[in-house]
Protein backbone atom coordinates (compact mmCIF):
# COMPACT_ATOMS: atom_id res chain seq x y z
CA UNK A 1 0.00 0.00 0.00
CA UNK A 2 2.84 2.27 0.59
CA UNK A 3 3.86 2.25 -2.94
CA UNK A 4 0.62 3.30 -4.24
CA UNK A 5 0.43 5.96 -1.40
CA UNK A 6 3.60 7.47 -2.52
CA UNK A 7 2.51 7.38 -6.36
CA UNK A 8 -0.45 9.41 -5.22
CA UNK A 9 1.58 12.02 -3.82
CA UNK A 10 3.80 12.33 -6.63
CA UNK A 11 1.36 12.76 -9.56
CA UNK A 12 -1.04 15.43 -7.00
CA UNK A 13 1.71 17.72 -8.49
CA UNK A 14 -0.47 18.27 -11.42
CA UNK A 15 -3.77 18.93 -10.63
CA UNK A 16 -5.67 17.98 -13.48
CA UNK A 17 -4.57 14.27 -13.16
CA UNK A 18 -7.61 12.25 -12.00
CA UNK A 19 -7.24 9.88 -8.43
CA UNK A 20 -8.02 6.51 -10.24
CA UNK A 21 -4.79 7.38 -12.60
CA UNK A 22 -2.68 7.54 -9.85
CA UNK A 23 -4.47 4.50 -7.90
CA UNK A 24 -3.71 2.00 -11.08
CA UNK A 25 -0.02 2.48 -10.36
CA UNK A 26 1.26 2.86 -13.98
CA UNK A 27 5.09 2.89 -14.94
CA UNK A 28 5.24 3.92 -19.06
CA UNK A 29 8.01 2.04 -20.48
CA UNK A 30 8.69 4.25 -23.39
CA UNK A 31 11.78 3.28 -26.02
CA UNK A 32 12.91 4.08 -28.99
CA UNK A 33 11.12 1.96 -31.38
CA UNK A 34 9.02 -1.17 -30.66
CA UNK A 35 9.89 -2.85 -33.93
CA UNK A 36 13.00 -4.43 -33.13
CA UNK A 37 13.98 -7.72 -31.15
CA UNK A 38 16.08 -5.88 -28.59
CA UNK A 39 13.47 -3.30 -27.79
CA UNK A 40 11.14 -6.32 -27.42
CA UNK A 41 13.46 -8.13 -25.01
CA UNK A 42 13.65 -4.82 -23.08
CA UNK A 43 9.98 -5.32 -22.26
CA UNK A 44 9.98 -9.07 -21.48
CA UNK A 45 12.51 -7.74 -18.55
CA UNK A 46 9.86 -4.85 -17.88
CA UNK A 47 7.12 -7.23 -17.60
CA UNK A 48 9.55 -10.05 -15.80
CA UNK A 49 9.92 -6.89 -13.14
CA UNK A 50 6.21 -6.82 -12.14
CA UNK A 51 5.75 -10.57 -11.39
CA UNK A 52 4.12 -11.30 -7.60
CA UNK A 53 2.83 -7.47 -6.94
CA UNK A 54 0.00 -6.17 -7.80
CA UNK A 55 0.52 -2.10 -6.67
CA UNK A 56 2.11 -1.69 -10.14
CA UNK A 57 0.91 -2.13 -14.21
CA UNK A 58 3.11 -1.75 -17.23
CA UNK A 59 2.21 0.15 -20.44
CA UNK A 60 5.16 -0.17 -22.98
CA UNK A 61 5.21 1.98 -26.09
CA UNK A 62 7.78 3.45 -28.93
CA UNK A 63 7.49 5.48 -31.93
CA UNK A 64 7.47 3.18 -35.21
CA UNK A 65 11.25 4.47 -36.09
CA UNK A 66 14.09 5.88 -34.65
CA UNK A 67 14.46 8.49 -36.19
CA UNK A 68 10.66 9.45 -35.16
CA UNK A 69 11.34 11.73 -31.87
CA UNK A 70 8.75 13.83 -32.35
CA UNK A 71 6.30 11.17 -31.32
CA UNK A 72 8.39 9.90 -28.65
CA UNK A 73 8.22 13.62 -26.84
CA UNK A 74 4.32 12.94 -27.17
CA UNK A 75 4.49 9.63 -25.34
CA UNK A 76 6.64 11.34 -23.11
CA UNK A 77 4.23 14.22 -22.12
CA UNK A 78 1.44 12.01 -22.76
CA UNK A 79 2.39 9.55 -19.93
CA UNK A 80 3.09 12.93 -17.87
CA UNK A 81 -0.64 14.38 -18.46
CA UNK A 82 -1.77 10.84 -17.30
CA UNK A 83 -0.10 10.41 -13.90
CA UNK A 84 1.95 7.92 -14.40
CA UNK A 85 3.81 6.60 -11.07
CA UNK A 86 6.91 6.35 -13.10
CA UNK A 87 8.53 6.53 -16.66
CA UNK A 88 11.23 4.08 -18.57
CA UNK A 89 12.54 5.70 -21.09
CA UNK A 90 15.20 5.15 -23.57
CA UNK A 91 16.26 8.64 -25.35
CA UNK A 92 16.00 8.81 -28.96
CA UNK A 93 17.50 12.11 -29.03
CA UNK A 94 20.03 13.18 -26.04
CA UNK A 95 18.53 17.17 -26.38
CA UNK A 96 15.24 16.50 -27.46
CA UNK A 97 14.09 14.61 -24.64
CA UNK A 98 15.29 16.43 -22.09
CA UNK A 99 12.30 19.08 -21.75
CA UNK A 100 9.72 16.21 -21.12
CA UNK A 101 11.90 14.85 -19.00
CA UNK A 102 12.47 18.34 -16.79
CA UNK A 103 8.14 18.12 -17.13
CA UNK A 104 7.85 15.02 -15.37
CA UNK A 105 10.68 15.84 -12.98
CA UNK A 106 8.79 18.89 -12.10
CA UNK A 107 5.32 16.36 -11.93
CA UNK A 108 6.77 14.65 -8.82
CA UNK A 109 7.26 11.55 -11.27
CA UNK A 110 10.42 9.48 -10.94
CA UNK A 111 12.27 8.76 -14.05
CA UNK A 112 15.15 6.09 -15.00
CA UNK A 113 16.49 6.22 -18.36
CA UNK A 114 17.87 3.60 -20.39
CA UNK A 115 20.35 2.74 -23.09
CA UNK A 116 21.45 6.19 -24.16
CA UNK A 117 21.99 8.85 -22.04
CA UNK A 118 20.30 12.59 -21.99
CA UNK A 119 22.37 15.57 -22.58
CA UNK A 120 24.00 17.79 -19.99
CA UNK A 121 20.79 19.64 -20.15
CA UNK A 122 19.04 17.06 -18.23
CA UNK A 123 21.27 16.33 -15.55
CA UNK A 124 19.24 16.30 -12.53
CA UNK A 125 16.11 15.80 -13.80
CA UNK A 126 15.95 11.97 -13.84
CA UNK A 127 16.99 9.54 -10.92
CA UNK A 128 18.75 6.66 -12.67
CA UNK A 129 20.49 6.02 -15.65
CA UNK A 130 21.18 2.00 -16.73
CA UNK A 131 23.19 1.07 -19.55
CA UNK A 132 26.00 -0.37 -21.29
CA UNK A 133 28.69 1.66 -21.07
CA UNK A 134 28.59 2.09 -25.24
CA UNK A 135 32.14 3.69 -24.73
CA UNK A 136 33.75 0.25 -23.23
CA UNK A 137 31.58 -2.23 -25.93
CA UNK A 138 32.93 0.47 -29.06
CA UNK A 139 36.35 -0.22 -27.56
CA UNK A 140 36.10 -4.06 -27.11
CA UNK A 141 34.40 -4.41 -30.55
CA UNK A 142 37.63 -2.15 -31.92
CA UNK A 143 40.49 -4.54 -29.82
CA UNK A 144 38.61 -7.22 -31.00
CA UNK A 145 38.65 -5.82 -34.69
CA UNK A 146 42.53 -4.97 -34.89
CA UNK A 147 42.70 -8.56 -34.02
CA UNK A 148 41.15 -10.27 -36.80
CA UNK A 149 42.38 -7.90 -39.32
CA UNK A 150 45.62 -8.33 -38.01
CA UNK A 151 45.93 -3.87 -37.46
CA UNK A 152 45.77 -3.07 -41.28
CA UNK A 153 44.06 -2.22 -44.10
CA UNK A 154 40.34 -1.02 -44.59
CA UNK A 155 37.49 -1.27 -41.96
CA UNK A 156 33.76 0.28 -42.57
CA UNK A 157 31.65 1.54 -39.79
CA UNK A 158 27.94 1.13 -40.27
CA UNK A 159 26.32 3.40 -38.17
CA UNK A 160 22.30 3.83 -37.33
CA UNK A 161 21.48 7.27 -36.34
CA UNK A 162 23.91 9.89 -35.63
CA UNK A 163 24.27 11.65 -32.58
CA UNK A 164 21.97 9.56 -30.54
CA UNK A 165 23.98 8.81 -26.60
CA UNK A 166 23.93 5.01 -27.32
CA UNK A 167 25.73 5.69 -31.26
CA UNK A 168 27.96 8.59 -29.35
CA UNK A 169 29.93 6.47 -27.01
CA UNK A 170 29.75 3.11 -29.43
CA UNK A 171 30.60 4.46 -32.69
CA UNK A 172 33.00 7.05 -31.51
CA UNK A 173 35.22 5.12 -28.76
CA UNK A 174 35.33 2.29 -31.70
CA UNK A 175 36.95 4.83 -33.91
CA UNK A 176 39.33 5.95 -31.31
CA UNK A 177 40.25 3.20 -30.40
CA UNK A 178 40.98 1.80 -33.81
CA UNK A 179 43.02 5.19 -34.90
CA UNK A 180 45.33 4.76 -31.25
CA UNK A 181 45.79 1.04 -31.70
CA UNK A 182 46.22 0.20 -35.66
CA UNK A 183 46.84 1.14 -38.63
CA UNK A 184 43.38 0.89 -39.94
CA UNK A 185 42.11 3.23 -41.94
CA UNK A 186 38.29 3.86 -41.22
CA UNK A 187 35.56 4.13 -44.18
CA UNK A 188 32.27 5.53 -43.01
CA UNK A 189 30.75 5.65 -40.94
CA UNK A 190 27.46 5.06 -43.01
CA UNK A 191 23.95 5.87 -41.34
CA UNK A 192 21.41 3.50 -41.43
CA UNK A 193 18.44 5.21 -39.04
CA UNK A 194 17.91 1.75 -37.84
CA UNK A 195 16.80 0.33 -40.75
CA UNK A 196 17.77 -3.39 -41.90
CA UNK A 197 16.92 -2.48 -45.83
CA UNK A 198 18.76 0.91 -45.90
CA UNK A 199 21.82 -1.24 -44.07
CA UNK A 200 21.84 -3.73 -46.50
CA UNK A 201 22.06 -1.50 -49.31
CA UNK A 202 24.67 0.47 -47.83
CA UNK A 203 26.97 -1.98 -47.12
CA UNK A 204 26.46 -3.72 -50.55
CA UNK A 205 27.80 -0.44 -52.03
CA UNK A 206 30.60 -0.52 -49.42
CA UNK A 207 31.29 -3.66 -50.76
CA UNK A 208 31.42 -3.01 -53.84
CA UNK A 209 33.53 0.43 -53.93
CA UNK A 210 35.59 -1.33 -51.37
CA UNK A 211 36.98 -4.24 -52.46
CA UNK A 212 40.02 -4.83 -50.72
CA UNK A 213 38.00 -4.12 -47.09
CA UNK A 214 39.57 -6.37 -44.29
CA UNK A 215 36.70 -5.79 -41.49
CA UNK A 216 33.26 -4.22 -40.84
CA UNK A 217 31.13 -3.35 -37.92
CA UNK A 218 27.67 -3.09 -37.51
CA UNK A 219 26.55 -0.95 -34.77
CA UNK A 220 23.39 -2.04 -34.12
CA UNK A 221 21.07 -4.53 -34.29
CA UNK A 222 18.86 -3.71 -37.52
CA UNK A 223 22.22 -2.19 -39.33
CA UNK A 224 24.24 -5.80 -37.87
CA UNK A 225 21.81 -7.65 -39.91
CA UNK A 226 21.47 -5.86 -43.05
CA UNK A 227 25.15 -5.52 -42.82
CA UNK A 228 25.22 -9.82 -42.26
CA UNK A 229 22.72 -10.07 -45.62
CA UNK A 230 24.89 -7.89 -47.21
CA UNK A 231 27.86 -9.78 -46.87
CA UNK A 232 25.99 -13.42 -47.78
CA UNK A 233 24.48 -11.50 -51.06
CA UNK A 234 27.86 -10.19 -52.33
CA UNK A 235 29.90 -14.10 -51.53
CA UNK A 236 32.16 -12.38 -48.70
CA UNK A 237 30.84 -14.05 -46.05
CA UNK A 238 33.48 -15.74 -43.86
CA UNK A 239 36.02 -12.94 -46.25
CA UNK A 240 35.73 -9.67 -44.14
CA UNK A 241 36.46 -9.58 -40.82
CA UNK A 242 32.47 -8.72 -39.27
CA UNK A 243 31.46 -7.74 -35.83
CA UNK A 244 27.94 -6.80 -35.60
CA UNK A 245 26.08 -5.46 -32.27
CA UNK A 246 22.75 -7.16 -30.49
CA UNK A 247 22.34 -10.61 -30.29
CA UNK A 248 18.99 -11.70 -31.94
CA UNK A 249 18.28 -14.72 -33.96
CA UNK A 250 19.54 -13.70 -37.05
CA UNK A 251 22.30 -12.66 -35.67
CA UNK A 252 23.41 -15.57 -33.44
CA UNK A 253 22.65 -17.40 -36.78
CA UNK A 254 25.40 -15.23 -38.12
CA UNK A 255 27.72 -16.13 -35.56
CA UNK A 256 26.99 -19.65 -36.27
CA UNK A 257 27.53 -19.98 -39.98
CA UNK A 258 30.88 -17.68 -39.69
CA UNK A 259 29.57 -14.73 -41.42
CA UNK A 260 29.93 -12.65 -38.55
CA UNK A 261 33.04 -13.51 -36.06
CA UNK A 262 31.39 -12.00 -33.16
CA UNK A 263 28.16 -9.65 -32.00
CA UNK A 264 28.60 -7.78 -28.63
CA UNK A 265 25.61 -8.14 -27.02
CA UNK A 266 23.81 -5.68 -24.27
CA UNK A 267 21.83 -6.99 -21.38
CA UNK A 268 18.61 -5.39 -22.96
CA UNK A 269 16.30 -7.63 -20.47
CA UNK A 270 18.36 -6.77 -17.36
CA UNK A 271 17.37 -3.08 -18.85
CA UNK A 272 13.76 -3.51 -18.89
CA UNK A 273 14.05 -5.61 -15.40
CA UNK A 274 16.04 -3.03 -13.55
CA UNK A 275 14.44 -0.35 -14.97
CA UNK A 276 11.09 -0.63 -13.93
CA UNK A 277 12.32 -2.23 -10.47
CA UNK A 278 14.04 0.96 -9.50
CA UNK A 279 11.20 2.96 -10.36
CA UNK A 280 9.43 0.99 -7.95
CA UNK A 281 11.68 1.66 -5.33
CA UNK A 282 11.63 5.16 -6.02
CA UNK A 283 8.18 5.00 -5.71
CA UNK A 284 8.38 3.26 -2.18
CA UNK A 285 10.44 6.72 -1.09
CA UNK A 286 14.06 4.54 -1.70
CA UNK A 287 17.09 5.01 -3.45
CA UNK A 288 18.59 3.56 -6.49
CA UNK A 289 21.92 3.96 -7.52
CA UNK A 290 22.54 7.11 -10.10
CA UNK A 291 24.23 4.75 -12.20
CA UNK A 292 23.58 0.60 -13.11
CA UNK A 293 25.78 -0.92 -16.01
CA UNK A 294 23.79 -3.37 -17.58
CA UNK A 295 26.83 -4.98 -19.39
CA UNK A 296 28.18 -5.99 -22.45
CA UNK A 297 29.36 -9.75 -23.63
CA UNK A 298 30.95 -10.50 -26.88
CA UNK A 299 29.95 -13.92 -28.72
CA UNK A 300 31.72 -15.89 -30.92
CA UNK A 301 31.05 -18.85 -32.45
CA UNK A 302 33.59 -20.40 -29.86
CA UNK A 303 31.35 -19.41 -26.38
CA UNK A 304 27.68 -18.65 -28.02
CA UNK A 305 26.24 -21.64 -26.12
CA UNK A 306 27.36 -21.00 -23.36
CA UNK A 307 25.84 -20.14 -20.06
CA UNK A 308 26.86 -16.66 -20.25
CA UNK A 309 25.98 -16.10 -23.48
CA UNK A 310 22.40 -17.19 -23.31
CA UNK A 311 22.03 -15.00 -20.42
CA UNK A 312 21.55 -12.33 -23.04
CA UNK A 313 21.17 -13.32 -26.17
CA UNK A 314 17.10 -13.30 -27.38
Amino acid sequence: MKTIITALLAATAISAIPVTSAFAGEIAVIVKTTNSNFWQNVNKGATAALEGQSDFTMTFDGPAAESDIADEVNMVDNAVNRGVAGIVLAPSDPDALVPAVKRANEAGIPVTIIDSALSDAGNGTYQAMLSTDNCAAGKLAADEMIKLTGGEGKVAIMSYVAGVGSEIGRVGCFTDQIKAGSKLEIVGPYYSKSQMAMALDQTTDVLAANPDLKGIFGANEPTAVGMGRALKQAGKAGQVAAIGFDGNADLQDFVKDGTLNAILVQGSFQMGEKGVKAIMELAAGKSVDAQIDTGVVLVTKDNIDTDEAKNVLY
